[in-house]
């Protein structure tokens, strides 16, 4: 039977502080994230302020000797203040110095070129008009009963972003029966080809062949192959749509060539017309980190339009007194305390960041010289072991941050892949096999398109051995449909 009892144990645990949460969670913020938590601390902590590139202005006027004099003297009083407060504060409040120690600025960090003012809302766009709105608002300019009104808003409400009707025409009807026991199916219908000849052209089809059909209505009687081309969205769009060139020239009668020309006159209308009427706010990327060419070198530079530099206002900082223990004088040391911790991670963020996409840029320089093709396999691991970082930290990094690159803007992510063995006993990356993929796709003949086992047979003839569920699977990945619905004239 166990009794009661007193035991004492020594041992060790490890506790993360208030300050390494703080540095962490900043860490794996995104850039936006981190602008609204440095804006939240600006509202918060008045001992924070924005550190201006060029503090003298034009109003400025030059100070003559004496008054110079006195400023510097000032001046030299207030540091004088804030140095014997740091020191005192940071005996009372130690911050840890792990991160500091752990994170050294990288050696090819450079500052980015400070800019022109810029107009904040350039390339900024207003929430646009739903496509609701947008039928809605040329249905009021079409003289209508009130009945047909009705019907007509009661359509609309039905139509989804694709421009689709999404419920049955009976349906609609049934439920319109309610409140007009009298209409007729036939008000409903009529009241529906108004709609679909409305901008843009096609909304409020039931169906993928009458959205076409209605845009082919609109076009002048002359066009060559108009009736063929409104017959096989009608009756046979299925056909086209799988690719079944042998039925569909032997239901129209044509030639390969006439063949060719109603597909390409099909294609060139829209099967989503109400895409072009959106309501949604477009998203812009702001990179992170940029990387540019400087003679044979690659260099990278920190976004600091992400992530403002900040300091210790010296003017609140002089406030606090060293030997008072009034709440105010307490508040207002917290206060600081929260600032250089603050701006410690802050720093170490920028740091951490900056040497992982340094040791990426290292690894995949050959990307940026020719292209995915040239990817090399990556792994957190690598990165982690390079800079001596725990895994989890590199993922931390590199999640939701970007890299503008002369190539494009990418997610660090992007620059990790997995390895796939060579023939001769080397590794490729699965980035640079998906670039060889969509590659030869590009190159093909659109006539006879290639097939997954042709693919991995041509990777097998470039030394990369990879099997035709491989290649299958890098080939959805890159939404490139099979070779059967690929297949042109």
């Amino acid at each position: 039977m166990l009794k009661p009892a007193l035991n004492l144990r020594v041992g060790q645990s490890l506790s993360m502080t208030p300050q390494l949460q703080q540095a962490i969670r900043l860490l794996q913020l995104s850039s936006l994230e981190l602008q609204g938590e440095i804006q939240q601390i600006f509202e918060s902590n008045p001992m924070l302020e924005k550190e201006e590139e060029n503090p003298t202005t034009e109003q400025e006027q030059p100070l003559n000797g004496a008054d110079k004099s006195a400023q510097e003297s000032s001046e030299s009083t207030v540091e004088q203040e804030i140095d014997a407060q740091k020191e005192q504060i940071s005996d009372d409040l130690p911050v840890d110095s792990d991160w500091e120690d752990v994170y050294q600025a990288s050696s090819i960090y450079s500052e980015t070129p400070h800019e022109p003012a810029r107009d904040v809302y350039e390339n900024e766009s207003g929430a646009g008009n739903s496509l609701q709105d947008h039928l809605q608002g040329q249905l009021d300019l079409i003289n209508l009963s009130d009945v047909d009104r009705v019907i007509g808003m009661t359509l609309i409400d039905e139509i989804d972003n694709d421009g689709y009707l999404t419920d049955s025409l009976e349906n609609i009807y049934q439920n319109l029966l309610e409140s007009f026991p009298e209409l007729e199916l036939d008000e409903v219908i009529a009241v529906l080809h108004l709609i679909q000849h409305l901008d843009p052209i096609g909304t409020g089809a039931r169906d993928l062949g009458e959205c076409l059909d209605i845009q082919l209505q609109t076009l002048p009687p002359e066009t060559p192959f108009l009736a063929a081309a409104r017959l096989t969205v009608q009756q046979y769009i299925d056909a086209l749509g799988s690719r079944n060139i042998r039925l569909l020239r032997r239901k129209l009668d044509v030639s390969e060539a006439e063949l060719h020309e109603i597909i390409t006159l099909i294609q060139s209308l829209n099967p989503r017309p109400g895409a072009q009427i959106s309501n949604s706010k477009p998203e812009y990327i702001i990179p992170d980190v940029s990387v540019v060419k400087r003679g044979n070198s690659w260099r990278v530079e920190l976004n600091h339009e992400t992530a403002p530099k900040l300091r210790i206002n010296a003017t609140y900082a002089s406030l606090v007194k060293r030997a008072d223990d009034s709440s105010d004088n307490n508040y207002m040391r917290t206060q600081l305390q929260e600032a250089r911790w603050f701006i410690k991670s802050l720093q170490s963020r920028n740091e951490t960041l900056l040497r992982v996409a340094t040791a990426i840029v290292e690894h995949q320089r050959r990307f940026l010289e020719y292209g995915p093709e040239a990817m090399k396999p990556l792994v957190l691991r690598d990165i982690a072991e390079q800079l001596e970082l725990h895994e989890s930290t590199v993922s931390r990094v590199t999640n939701n941050k970007y890299m503008h690159t002369p190539r494009g803007i990418f997610e660090f992510k992007y620059f990790f892949s997995s390895h796939v063995g060579t023939a001769d006993g080397g590794v490729c990356s699965a980035t640079a096999i998906r670039a060889m993929i969509k590659k030869l796709i590009e190159e093909e003949n659109t006539a006879k398109p290639l097939s997954d086992s042709k693919l991995a047979t041509l990777l097998a003839e470039k030394g990369i051995n990879v099997a035709r569920r491989t290649v299958a699977k890098y080939r959805e990945a890159l939404a490139i449909p099979p070779s059967n619905e690929r297949k042109q004239l």
